[in-house]
């Protein structure tokens, strides 16, 4: 018996190797800057968020006012993350968990605690539709984008996409889609108007592509793969003209069954055109293809 639980106590421990504490400071703004978006642009004009949180909110206006949005963040979310806590990691499911307990908390303070009027109009906006879709989408952007950056999601649905998408054979990003439309469908059926349902994909559209800055930069990197027969001296340039190293792979023509390399290079979309030209101007055969890089490692070595 003793045996089992230090072997328990071990793979916990082993779970939390990649927790962080310092990433909880963070995810606390994160929370706040969502629950910041969510309840001073979104809520006071009845538009709606994405996923999870829309759903809060459109069952928030259904139920008795005891019901709140913070009451629906956390009771539809929690569930969701311990679900999925096998598949996700334990770290990820502490850092989500915590970040929408502050989002929760920071909502809640926000309608019900501070001196603030959210039922009506927005603070900030007044009844401007197309400026709360924006600024609510941007704003909730940020945390969310922020959320994911320092490894958490911070709704649910998240989760539940990378669980069941493949199983029905979907995409990640479709099975979103799917899930936020049908949601707009159902608000636009229960209050019986399509004019906030339409404006809050606005908002589902601004808050995705902010997520996409925040996590992946703004500045996002091309991979060029380079098909020659001329491998050394392009790298050899390129190197020379960018200052930085490429890799070249052996590989063999899937038609012509000759030999050739490749050169796998990264690049800013500034430096395309100049890739270009220094490919081509040694082997005007190059076959080049470029594709948008998300994310970079570099481990340092001494």
């Amino acid at each position: 018996m003793k045996a089992k639980r230090r072997e328990q106590k071990w793979n916990f421990k082993s779970k939390l190797k990649d927790f962080r504490f310092s990433n909880l400071f963070i995810l606390t703004i994160a929370g706040i800057v969502n629950a910041f978006g969510v309840t001073l642009f979104l809520f006071p004009v009845k538009l709606y968020d994405s996923g999870i949180s829309g759903l809060s909110m459109l069952l928030d206006q259904l139920t008795p006012p005891m019901f709140t949005l913070s009451v629906f963040l956390i009771v539809l979310n929690f569930p969701v993350f311990i679900f999925g806590l096998r598949k996700q990691g334990l770290p990820f499911t502490i850092y989500s968990l915590f970040t929408i307990g502050v989002y929760s908390l920071a909502s809640f303070l926000i309608m019900h605690v501070l001196p603030i009027d959210v039922d009506l109009i927005s603070p900030l906006a007044g009844t401007d539709l197309l400026l709360c879709a924006v600024f609510g989408g941007v704003i909730s952007g940020i945390g969310s984008g922020l959320t994911i950056r320092f490894g958490g999601a911070i709704d649910g649905l998240d989760v539940l996409s990378v669980i069941f998408a493949k199983k029905i054979g979907i995409s990640i990003g479709t099975f979103v889609m799917v899930f936020d439309i049908l949601l707009y469908i159902v608000c636009g059926v229960v209050i019986q108007s399509w004019i906030l349902p339409l404006y809050s994909i606005v908002t589902y559209y601004v808050g995705s592509k902010t997520v996409d800055f925040i996590v992946e930069g703004f500045d996002r990197s091309m991979c060029a793969m380079i098909v020659t027969n001329k491998a050394n001296e392009i790298s050899a340039e390129l190197s020379e003209n960018f200052k930085a190293g490429g890799t070249i792979v052996s590989a063999t023509g899937g038609y012509s069954k000759d030999e050739k390399q490749i050169i796998y290079f990264i690049v800013n979309h500034f430096q395309i055109n100049k890739l270009k030209e220094i490919a081509i101007g040694i082997d005007r055969n190059a076959f080049i293809s470029l594709q948008n890089v998300a994310d970079i490692v570099k481990k340092a070595t001494e």
